[in-house]
């Protein structure tokens, strides 16, 4: 298959159900990782033309609704202040802290802007000798090599005034410290094709051998998802457990060897704290060596805030994989995309905004 039309082809995708149908002779648990395949998965109804017996359920990689709300209120500070210019992607801008979101320190005055990338941001640098120019990066692997490439242009440049707040997160601690849990019940991941475009899967072997889950790199689009999902139940069924790769017209075992070489030029693995989860060991990538001073957190001396929550919000458990947004009790009422309680109610990739954009209740969601 080469063309889009062909990954949605209703046909195809009737025979693909009719294989899985064949092949899961038993209840199994499976958990997509990534954001947008969530949103794909309930936009074309999989969850509902799946075998009862298989049960899906939403993970952690959405990257607005991971960055911590003590990182979100350290943004609002930063975006406060009069010498700075503070750019960020659009979903970020709606994220809530502890307080307000940026796009209400925006309406107080200060200076946030909408960017596209962080090219975009480093232009605003140059455009703007007279100010600091803090652009809000954030994300998985996937954003992970063009901020390397930013920091590494300003170095280039000598632009002192362009700055960056980071908060990025890796998919496999996350994959671990889900297994690992004692509230586990997932048996097995569909891994994102984006991420292991940059990483290969090479890396997932280890946490495949290590917890006995199958794990299949995958796409996006419905057939990408229905193949994927084939592939993990026949894995199950079989009482195997390794790394397969769905989506080979994107994805190596290595990956992108120039991104990585960007990415550990810039950033160095660190301990990092995600949204509703806490902390998770060596899940994160903080400026290193000579590009701290590109660190805006550090250039701004900002410490830790008494940040919280929304009382109410159960965006934690949600991206654990703990509970479905439908059971939040705010889910539809006091939080919609107009007024989010939590993150994954704003950003596009957010599993409360698919349950929402898509109209599942409870009841309904499986």
């Amino acid at each position: 298959m080469r063309y889009l039309d062909e990954y949605r082809d209703g046909a195809a995708a009737q025979k693909m159900l009719r294989q899985i149908e064949r092949v899961a002779t038993r209840p199994w648990t499976i958990m997509e990782v990534c954001g947008s395949q969530t949103h794909a998965i309930l936009k074309y109804g999989i969850d509902e033309l799946l075998p009862p017996q298989i049960t899906l359920i939403h993970g952690p990689g959405c990257p607005v609704c991971v960055t911590p709300v003590e990182t979100v209120d350290q943004a609002l500070v930063i975006a406060s202040r009069d010498d700075v210019i503070f750019t960020s992607y659009g979903d970020m801008l709606r994220v809530p802290g502890s307080s307000k979101d940026l796009l209400s320190v925006k309406a107080e005055g200060g200076d946030v802007r909408m960017v596209y990338s962080p090219m975009d941001a480093l232009k605003v640098a140059r455009d703007n000798p007279g100010k600091r120019v803090v652009f809000f990066a954030i994300g998985f692997e996937t954003t992970a090599p063009a901020n390397a490439m930013a920091v590494v242009a300003a170095e280039r440049e000598g632009l002192a005034n362009f700055l960056m707040l980071t908060s990025h997160v890796l998919i496999p601690p996350a994959i671990q410290a889900i297994a690992s849990s004692p509230e586990n019940r997932v048996q097995g991941f569909l891994a994102p094709g984006h991420v292991c475009t940059v990483t290969g899967y090479a890396q997932y072997e280890p946490l495949a051998k290590k917890y006995r889950l199958p794990i299949v790199v995958t796409g996006f689009e419905p057939l990408d998802i229905l193949h994927a999902i084939h592939m993990l139940v026949s894995q199950l069924e079989a009482g195997r457990h390794e790394v397969e790769n769905q989506y080979s017209r994107s994805v190596t075992r290595e990956g992108n060897r120039q991104a990585q070489a960007l990415i550990d030029e810039v950033f160095e693995v660190a301990d990092q704290r995600w949204r509703g989860i806490g902390v998770i060991p060596c899940s994160g990538l903080r400026l290193k060596g000579r590009y701290t001073k590109y660190d805006a957190a550090r250039v701004f001396a900002l410490e830790e805030t008494a940040s919280r929550e929304a009382s109410v919000c159960i965006a934690g458990l949600v991206l654990q994989g703990v509970r479905k947004p439908p059971e939040c009790p705010a889910f539809g009422k006091e939080c919609t995309p107009e007024h989010a309680l939590g993150a994954p109610m704003v950003s596009s990739e957010g599993a409360c905004a698919a349950y929402y954009l898509y109209a599942r209740r409870a009841g309904t969601a499986r």
